[in-house]
């Protein structure tokens, strides 16, 4: 159901506000699924783990994490605007690296710069019945590259909102990167139909 209200999100009881593409909507809480699936156990071993980590810190690096934090700011579910906890934001960026089985941050990075986006094409093909998808970028990575990836959608969606993470750009092969695996395990192989792709894939 489409509301007027000012702007909120999150669960307040037994609804959910979400902001959609034309206009806040409120919908019924739905318990989520557990499913248990070997990423999703994966990840919550992972938060225990670097959960456990800032009791290994030393006081100073302890010191530099609530350095960092203090203009680190989120919006609650009632909107108002509340500064980041630095050993949640300590727990929140090892999660993530983890994830990737990247090394741990002991003291806190420096504050990243992003360039534009690097991504010059992207190549789905059909081969003898095997379908791959290759991205292209300028020049050689001199950091860490994150895919992002949306599920497959019929030729009637317009708009795509929800980009997952599929992994990190694998290295180049004659100026290509091959990004089959990394969207098959998220999303599956992509069906056929008449000899064609049956989806189009959203492009981020």
């Amino acid at each position: 159901m489409k509301i007027q209200s000012i702007p909120r999100s999150g669960r307040q009881e037994a609804v959910v506000f979400v902001k959609g593409r034309y206009g806040n909507v409120v919908r019924e809480f739905v318990p989520p699924s557990n499913p248990r699936t070997a990423d999703q156990q994966s990840h919550r071993r992972n938060i225990l783990a670097v959960s456990r980590r800032w009791r290994t810190l030393s006081l100073e690096q302890r010191a530099a994490w609530r350095v960092l934090a203090a203009n680190k700011y989120f919006v609650n579910d009632e909107g108002q605007r509340v500064r980041l906890n630095c050993y949640k934001l300590l727990v929140s960026l090892n999660t993530r690296r983890a994830d990737l089985d990247l090394p741990q941050f002991d003291s806190p990075p420096a504050e990243p710069v992003f360039s534009k986006n690097p991504v010059e094409d992207l190549a789905i093909t059909y081969p003898g019945g095997e379908f791959t998808l290759k991205l292209r970028v300028q020049g050689t990575p001199a950091q860490y590259i994150l895919v992002q990836g949306a599920r497959p959608v019929r030729s009637c969606v317009r708009c795509v909102q929800h980009f997952p993470l599929l992994g990190l750009l694998p290295l180049q092969i004659e100026g290509w990167s091959d990004i089959t695996e990394l969207y098959v395990a998220r999303f599956g192989t992509l069906k056929t139909r008449h000899g064609g792709l049956d989806s189009h894939l959203p492009a981020h």
